[in-house]
């Protein structure tokens, strides 16, 4: 049977962050049971059409999951748990942000089946915190880490560089202190702006410069560099984890195998026989709501993923792992050859300039590739 990760989305926040472009809304008030029993109805709805698949990861989202009343965590994973065989070793994340309020529940959250939180720490100097728009500071940030580390055996945690006025030395300084925190997992992100944010409204009036391009790329140097030594290994573009701490729901995403999304704006690709499914629910909680109340379900997309966007997703997916595509396992995996698709002059190319790394098995990018990875991917196809 083939393995099936279950992602569920929590779409609410305390607050919008500026640089944030997720599906993520901030209500007064939420119905807490109509919202357990919609999310139940619709992973329900989802098992009747992957029944035989075994689950192997569960990976609560957001918006900010653990502000999810407990009761409900525990009424998801005791219900996937029902519906699915699933592993002995299955991984179940959930995202949490580094608050006072937060951190009382991470207990309640590995009674309920948790067995790996995700912190959303961003910075770890209160005047960044700021200007991200964050609601914690940095000791509370410390505090969650630490107490995650009590709590759970595995844990991981997320910073935002290459942030404006960033210096080398800067992140210097503060990845070291990341790293004194750190488990076996790390999640580094360059800032990008995103578009309808916050942050594109005020950068578009120059409210901030962001780096320019030979500062971020020495900070993504710098980085891996830095993370090589620590033993941690970029098996994903913003991606750090020693031997057997990466992110298995993640991988499933970036390996292309099977994944359901549940909630409001969730994401799902399902291999079915031949075919593979792209499937979508409305963005919007309220219609969400409404829709999974009335017919059980709320997907507005369910359609077969065409043969060009598959190998593009395939493509893109594959060259974000260190590792890169085995030629073989993607022609058994989507009954494509590669080579056939790609522009092989300009894979040669690239190769000559360092980007990409080729033999007879594998395309991976180099460091530097990974720089350029949307590019490269547009001019290979």
């Amino acid at each position: 049977m083939s393995n099936l990760a279950v992602y569920i989305h929590w779409p609410f926040c305390k607050s919008k962050c500026p640089y944030c472009d997720f599906n993520s809304h901030v209500r007064e008030q939420i119905e807490q049971d109509r919202w357990q029993k919609a999310l139940l109805r619709e992973l329900e709805y989802m098992h009747g059409y992957t029944p035989d698949f075994t689950v192997n990861s569960i990976f609560f989202g957001g918006g900010t999951p653990s502000l999810m009343p407990t009761a409900t965590v525990e009424a998801l994973i005791f219900r996937v748990q029902q519906l699915w065989q699933t592993t002995n070793d299955i991984e179940i994340t959930l995202e949490a942000n580094p608050t006072s309020v937060e951190i009382e529940k991470f207990i309640e959250f590995k009674a309920a089946g948790v067995n790996r939180v995700s912190l959303g720490v961003q910075s770890l100097r209160d005047t960044e915190l700021k200007f991200l728009g964050r609601g914690h500071s940095a000791k509370e940030a410390i505090t969650a880490i630490e107490t995650a580390r009590k709590i759970f055996d595995r844990y991981s945690f997320d910073l935002i560089y290459a942030r404006p006025n960033q210096s080398l030395q800067d992140w210097d300084e503060e990845l070291s202190e990341a790293l004194q925190l750190a488990g076996g997992h790390l999640s580094l992100y360059q800032l990008t702006i995103e578009e309808n944010t916050a942050f594109h409204h005020a950068y578009a009036k120059g409210g901030f410069i962001m780096p320019n391009d030979e500062l971020s790329e020495a900070l993504y140097l710098l980085t891996e560099e830095k993370m090589t030594r620590q033993g941690f290994t970029a098996y994903e573009v913003s991606n750090y984890a020693k031997t057997g701490q990466e992110s298995r729901h993640n991988l499933s995403y970036w390996n292309g195998t099977s994944y359901i999304g549940i909630g409001a704006g969730a994401h799902g690709r399902i291999q079915l026989g031949k075919e593979r499914i792209a499937t979508q629910t409305l963005k919007s909680p309220e219609r969400w709501l409404e829709n999974v109340e009335k017919n059980g379900h709320a997907l507005e997309i369910w359609q077969e993923v065409p043969q060009e966007m598959e190998i593009e997703e395939r493509l893109m997916m594959g060259l974000r792992l260190k590792e890169g595509i085995n030629y073989q396992k993607f022609i058994e995996r989507t009954g494509y050859d590669l080579r056939e698709y790609i522009n092989l002059e300009k894979r040669n190319f690239y190769i000559k300039q360092g980007l990409l790394a080729n033999d007879s098995d594998n395309l991976k990018t180099t460091i530097k590739g990974r720089l350029l990875l949307n590019k490269l991917t547009a001019e290979l196809l």
